[in-house]
């Protein structure tokens, strides 16, 4: 009790982080898994501790210990997305104490902690981070890493202990298994002791910084260098995208700084566009951007006026932070058709967060030296708390627009509606292969949007076939129905009552009423035989494929390479006599009511 009343800055702080994590959990627990979440899950499904699927990049993302949470998640309760939302807070969880621990290494002791720890746990732009799991298994390693690095570096540039350049290079190497980004933790821990504890101007800080810390950059750029090669070779040059024009590059740079990042860092953007199943990108209106510029500058001059150059120090390092971490992003995610928003992406923030947190900790409260000495200049306590409890109330009124965004689940609805249909379809029930619809996996993720992988990690999965007498499809809402074709149709046929006949071995030509594209296509034949025995049907110069045919009126649904404008069909038996007037190619579709 005596040391919780001595320490009240420590209770007060371990409040702030558990109640972020409890409202992140109240935003998130509305939402579901997402877009690549279920790439991710049916990999894991499909190849389980495979050296190559651990180790192979995923949109050349390297995360072989994502790779390995997510597997086993998914062998423990599939689709389930609790166990994954559980293990995001507790990332952040992890983020926040990480993060305090720092603030208290590195400024003065007081209640002005508290401000910069509630810019990181209580940011709005970090929502997705503990929603969206795809983002969260890179991004809270990534947080993370960079703390625990730039703690580990400045122990070691307060004691010389070398021991804390295994703490260094530990946090960056296993921070490395779960995203390759976690790289910028090498320059971020060179700006850090750059700007914050080499004494003099640019030029001496920067022989300084090199001479007396060579150890840890000796360390830091071997580790980037053996890292750099095994991922460069890895990966591959034709899924990086460059800027199609300056304009556009332009156009990201004032959206990254001027509509994410001021906001953010004042609790905003406090309105959201929607972005389909994943996390909304921020959408703050004109007057709050102006709003945002004008009190970021205030900022900015009050913190300069009042902290004289360990302020200019902290804000240049996040200047020159933001610049490499934007200016890689420009470099490597523009040129698609998605780089109009791609400033306003908050997970491209998830990283500067972390920096812009510390800068305005250390522009408001100051920099503890490495001699442990600090300026006597105390925080403005009562001005850090007012701004404290206006940041919490800004991102709370900001959470509520991204939780109903966030709450809309096109993959949620798709997939519930499929289980329950399953667990009451009749024995017998088959499908064939299609994409699920485009707003749950997109087309992009092939062969991962196909519903025999988006299924796999279902205790009961589909059946998949590729001919079937009665067939089923799963409709754009994921409910089962009867399958039909819609496509090119036959010509009638020349026989009255009869259509095409096929009898005595002989090959019957069928003429289709235009031309099918030359591709995947499932063929659905209705015909009338007299016995039992196979056939053969070929549509243009591709193999043909023999199916079964039964005594009576039936019908049968084929999966073949077709294309062309003419059908061929013949009965394997000789003495079989088979019509057929109803014959169409193309895609599956939901069978018309009525």
């Amino acid at each position: 009790m005596n040391r919780v009343l001595r320490n009240p800055v420590d209770v007060v702080a371990g409040v702030l982080i558990l109640l972020s994590v409890a409202w992140r959990a109240v935003v998130s627990h509305r939402g579901f898994l997402a877009i690549d979440d279920f790439p991710i899950m049916s990999q894991a499904d499909a190849y389980g501790l495979d050296f190559e699927h651990l180790f192979g990049l995923y949109n050349n993302h390297f995360m072989p210990g994502g790779r390995l949470i997510t597997l086993a998640v998914e062998r423990l309760a599939g689709y389930d997305y609790t166990p994954l939302l559980v293990l995001m807070l507790l990332g952040q969880l992890a983020v926040g104490i990480a993060f305090y621990r720092l603030l208290k290494l590195m400024l003065p002791a007081g209640w002005g902690l508290l401000l910069p720890l509630c810019v990181l746990v209580f940011n709005p732009l970090t929502l997705e981070v503990t929603a969206w799991w795809a983002v969260g298994v890179n991004l809270l390693p990534m947080q993370l890493a960079m703390i625990l690095a730039v703690g580990a570096q400045v122990r070691y540039m307060r004691t010389g202990d070398r021991h804390h350049l295994v703490s260094l290079a530990a946090a960056v190497l296993v921070g490395l298994l779960f995203f390759e980004k976690v790289l910028f933790a090498i320059p971020l821990v060179f700006l850090v002791a750059l700007c914050l504890y080499a004494p003099g101007g640019p030029i001496r800080a920067l022989v300084t910084t090199i001479r007396r810390w060579w150890q840890s950059w000796l360390l830091l750029t071997v580790i980037a260098l053996v890292y750099l090669g095994a991922y460069l070779a890895m990966s591959t040059a034709s899924t990086l995208r460059q800027p199609s024009s300056a304009g556009e590059v332009g156009t990201f740079f004032g959206q990254y700084f001027g509509e994410a990042l001021a906001p953010g860092l004042l609790g905003g953007p406090w309105s959201w566009l929607a972005a389909g199943d994943g996390t909304a990108v921020v959408a703050p209106t004109t007057a709050a951007r102006w709003a945002s510029w004008m009190l970021m500058l205030a900022l900015v001059a009050g913190t300069i006026w009042w902290r004289r150059w360990v302020a200019v120090r902290a804000w240049t390092l996040l200047v020159l932070f933001t610049g490499l971490a934007g200016g890689l992003l420009a470099a490597t995610r523009l040129g698609s058709g998605f780089s109009g928003v791609a400033g306003l992406v908050p997970r491209y923030l998830g990283d500067v967060i972390v920096v812009a947190a510390l800068c305005v900790g250390f522009a408001i409260c100051g920099l503890r030296r490495t001699d442990d000495t600090v300026e006597e200049r105390r925080a403005p306590v009562p001005l850090a708390a007012a701004a404290a409890v206006l940041l919490l109330a800004s991102s709370v009124l900001s959470s509520v627009d991204f939780s109903s965004d966030w709450s809309e689940k096109s993959g949620r609805d798709y997939l519930r509606t499929a289980q329950a249909d399953l667990s009451m379809a009749e024995a017998g029930t088959v499908f064939m292969d299609q994409p699920v619809p485009e707003e749950v996996v997109p087309s992009m993720s092939s062969p991962w949007n196909m519903q025999s992988r988006f299924f796999g990690p279902l205790e009961k999965e589909p059946v998949f076939v590729t001919e079937a007498q009665r067939l089923s499809i799963f409709d754009a809402s994921g409910h089962i129905r009867p399958a039909w074709v819609d496509g090119v149709r036959a010509e009638p046929g020349p026989v009255k009552g009869c259509g095409y006949q096929v009898t005595k071995g002989r090959t019957v030509r069928i003429p289709l009423q235009s031309e099918v594209v030359d591709y995947w296509q499932v063929l659905r034949i209705g015909y009338l035989s007299d016995k039992e025995t196979t056939a053969t049907v070929q549509v243009g110069d591709h193999p043909a494929r023999t199916f079964a045919v039964r005594r009576g009126l039936n019908a049968m649904f084929v999966l073949m390479l077709a294309g062309g404008d003419e059908a061929t069909l013949k009965a394997d038996d000789p003495a079989a006599n088979i019509c057929t007037d109803e014959i169409e190619i193309g895609t599956l579709v939901p069978q018309p009511v009525g």
